[in-house]
């Protein structure tokens, strides 16, 4: 059992790896702001939650767990929120979102 749950861990650890590089490959390639924010906040929620949850494994039923939990439960409402507050911004100074070449 201790070594299907350290797969499990890994396995979840890598993905979160993976994701957050992905997110970093949006940031770079994507062409415009909100395009990119929208592809760092996707994956850091993924990525958080699969990180998160392959460390709580390795720790087991300890208060380790309980602490990775409320570090997740921060993430998960801070992360959309500050998001949001990020393209609001943008938008109040005047930054436009970039429009399909057919539609322009």
């Amino acid at each position: 059992m201790a070594i299907a749950l350290d797969g499990l861990s890994w396995i979840l650890l890598g993905a979160g790896g993976v994701l957050t590089v992905t997110g970093a490959i949006g940031l770079l390639r994507f062409p415009d702001f909100f395009t990119r924010l929208h592809a760092v906040s996707v994956t850091e929620t993924l990525a958080t939650w699969a990180i998160l949850l392959g460390l709580a494994l390795q720790s087991g039923l300890t208060q380790t767990t309980l602490k990775l939990a409320l570090i997740w439960l921060i993430l998960l409402f801070t992360g959309p929120t500050a998001t949001h507050a990020l393209a609001k911004a943008a938008l109040h100074g005047g930054l436009v979102p970039m429009a399909d070449e057919e539609e322009a």
